[in-house]
């Protein structure tokens, strides 16, 4: 089991000696930079593990065909659906607020400016022809039911919205509608694509939440849109604890999390961090490697520092390191510091294709705000270490420059 440790004579108060040291420790640790070519992530470097069938690969060697990605501008359509059995009591713009600008806001952030989703809102309600309760609208939706539900939003919206125009189709229930379930948003990905307006749609985010919605639903939806799994564990009788392979890291295991940017693999995997911000750790090399805290501002192509080390540890597996800062995104996050995790391309989604690593298992932080206490407290704070026995991988935290960026040491355990 990984451990957190302090370093033999290393002490918290190391925090304040750092500034001291930082023009020697940014020389030494610029010596591990990767300084490869700029390209979204068509991954080449070593330690990029491969896409595989897995639904939702972790793989980032390749890029899923049927899936948009989100490296460029895109466009959202938002479309209100209603009932013959519940009167709306608002319109869709009033609606849309409660997504929109939030929901771009937090990918143009998590992206570094580099994509956009321009969202559309249809400003009329859509009318379907048959009562909510009709559909058995519910979290295990009846595929049948469901597939019924897709045909008659998608016949009722036709003629008044062109779907070829958008990547990005959202349905949105009436919230006061009887038989809407929250718990049923998701996204439903067809084999066999419905047509409309000489445009094939594959996959649409159908939501179902009440008034408020849950806080960055609509972020976690459309990031499965983009080939992106859940992270989340689901008990096979529904009973327990949802967030015990990620906790509070990365929304997509809890849109609730208080760290929700997504992990630098995900944003390595979607192209928004480059091969030249990826060290690629080589435990018989250099064991020094910087860390630029992941939601820092974007810099120049010329000055770009890496944001994620990772260590190839089997053909479908890898450590990822990277460092967590209170900041954008994650600006109410509980702990700062050096976040470690387990990462399976051969993990399906919802099966734990990430596993978040516990540099304090002894504690745990943010009680009645954090979605997992015990992994809150996860990253290594400055003279601290985590043995990871599994994989006979050692990582220390050594310091931090004195513009933030965060030294770490890997060696072998």
């Amino acid at each position: 089991m990984p451990r957190a440790q302090t370093l033999d004579g290393v002490e918290r108060r190391s925090l304040r000696r750092v500034a001291a040291v930082a023009t020697s420790l940014s020389a030494l640790i610029a010596t591990s930079i990767v300084a490869g070519p700029a390209t979204a992530s068509e991954a080449a470097l070593p330690c990029a593990l491969g896409r595989t069938d897995a639904h939702h690969s972790e793989g980032v060697d390749s890029w899923n065909g049927s899936y948009p990605r989100p490296d460029r501008p895109l466009n959202a359509v938002m479309i209100y659906l209603s009932f013959p059995d519940a009167r709306p009591l608002s319109p869709p713009q009033e609606l849309s607020r409660a997504y929109f600008p939030a929901t771009s806001g937090f990918f143009d952030r998590a992206s570094y400016g580099k994509f956009r989703l321009r969202p559309h809102i249809h400003r009329h309600w859509v009318r379907m022809p048959r009562p909510s309760a009709d559909y058995g609208i519910r979290r295990d939706w009846d595929a049948g039911r469901r597939s019924s539900y897709l045909h008659d939003a998608v016949t009722a919206a036709d003629p008044s919205i062109d779907f070829s125009r958008y990547d990005v189709v959202y349905f949105v229930a009436d919230p006061d509608a009887p038989g809407v379930d929250s718990d049923a948003t998701k996204v439903v990905n067809l084999d066999r694509p419905m047509h409309a307006d000489d445009h094939d749609l594959r996959r649409f985010v159908t939501v179902f939440e009440q008034r408020l919605p849950d806080r960055n639903v609509l972020a976690h939806e459309t990031g499965h849109v983009f080939d992106l799994p859940d992270l989340y564990h689901r008990p096979k009788d529904g009973k327990g604890d949802w967030d015990t392979y990620v906790g509070d890291w990365d929304l997509m295991g809890s849109q609730f999390g208080l760290a929700p940017d997504p992990f630098a693999w995900h944003k390595w995997k979607l192209g928004w961090i480059a091969d030249n911000q990826v060290d690629c750790v080589d435990l018989a090399g250099p064991a020094m490697h910087s860390l630029r805290p992941l939601s820092a501002p974007k810099e120049p192509r010329a000055q770009r520092r890496p944001r994620l080390l990772v260590v190839r540890t089997g053909p479908d597996s890898a450590l990822a390191i990277e460092a967590r800062g209170a900041m954008g995104n994650d600006r109410s996050l509980c702990a700062e510091g050096v976040l470690v995790y387990r990462v399976h391309s051969r993990t399906a989604s919802g099966s734990g294709p990430v596993q978040v690593l516990d540099g304090h298992p002894a504690t745990s932080a943010c009680w009645g705000t954090s979605v997992y206490p015990p992994l809150a407290d996860a990253p290594l704070g400055v003279g601290e270490s985590l043995d990871d026995a599994e994989d006979g991988v050692r990582i220390q935290v050594e310091g931090r420059t004195a513009d933030g960026d965060w030294a770490v040491k890997v060696n072998r355990g």
